[in-house]
């Protein structure tokens, strides 16, 4: 296989990535729709446009933020111009500002109820649909792995055979929406607990994935700019976790 891999029809020419970004939205916003048709939903549906509108903010601001910070040496000086500083996106800044956008957004209307764990099963499905994306983009993407013997490694095009972090990734989704599915069976889960299992157990897999990426640590903080966002909302949750604690005593 070439890298990046196109399907053509005479000249016209289409990137898979781009058509798998295009799957990942569509199906994931379906299979969101699909799931609180069948779902007891305690959000009205103006309270939920009103949380879209929250996530996606905060998601746009977070994903393009960290994005610009994997990369500080080049704030300065940005390849291609100032449009550089509109295309770097990164999901764990999408994901973090999109729950700063949430959680705002639910204190501003005086919702209680989790918004998220409706979201965990489309998410994980658009992230997988998305990374098979990246994968297919090769080098172009920026998302694959450093250099490795290991028989999956994958020769992206410059010789070098590499850890496919995008397969990884897919693979640890559909093994993390297996089990929570599989908890979800088992007994009914406190309200949040799904999306907060799904998305601390997401940090903690991009925290150790990206040792094996060549992105640049930091200056002096030994990790990458990713690895210290997945940090601090790994930190948040063991925090939420341990207020919750008292109270799960008391019961």
């Amino acid at each position: 296989m070439r890298y990046p891999v196109e399907l053509a029809w005479g000249n016209f020419h289409l990137p898979v990535h781009l058509l798998c970004e295009v799957l990942a939205y569509s199906l994931g916003y379906r299979f969101y729709t699909a799931l609180r048709a069948r779902t007891a939903d305690r959000i009205s549906d103006q309270g939920r446009q009103w949380i879209f509108v929250g996530a996606a903010t905060g998601a746009l601001v977070g994903s393009r933020l960290l994005g610009l910070l994997e990369h500080p040496a080049l704030l300065l000086h940005p390849p291609g111009g100032w449009l550089y500083y509109t295309t770097n996106k990164t999901i764990v800044g999408g994901f973090l500002g999109g729950l700063i956008g949430v959680e705002l957004t639910k204190k501003r209307l005086g919702i209680r109820a989790s918004s998220g764990d409706l979201m965990v099963f489309p998410l994980a499905l658009g992230l997988a649909i998305g990374r098979l994306g990246c994968h297919f983009s090769g080098l172009e993407d920026g998302t694959f792995g450093t250099a490795t013997r290991l028989p999956w490694g994958i020769d992206f095009g410059d010789g070098i055979r590499r850890h496919p972090t995008n397969l990884y990734e897919i693979g640890f989704l559909a093994l993390l929406a297996c089990l929570l599915w599989l908890l979800g069976r088992r007994q009914p889960l406190p309200n949040g607990r799904r999306f907060e299992l799904f998305l601390s157990a997401y940090l903690l897999f991009r925290l150790l994935v990206e040792f094996l990426k060549p992105t640049v640590a930091l200056p002096g903080l030994g990790l990458t700019a990713i690895q210290w966002a997945c940090v601090a909302g790994l930190g948040y949750y063991i925090w939420l976790w341990g207020r919750k604690l008292p109270i799960l005593a008391r019961n």
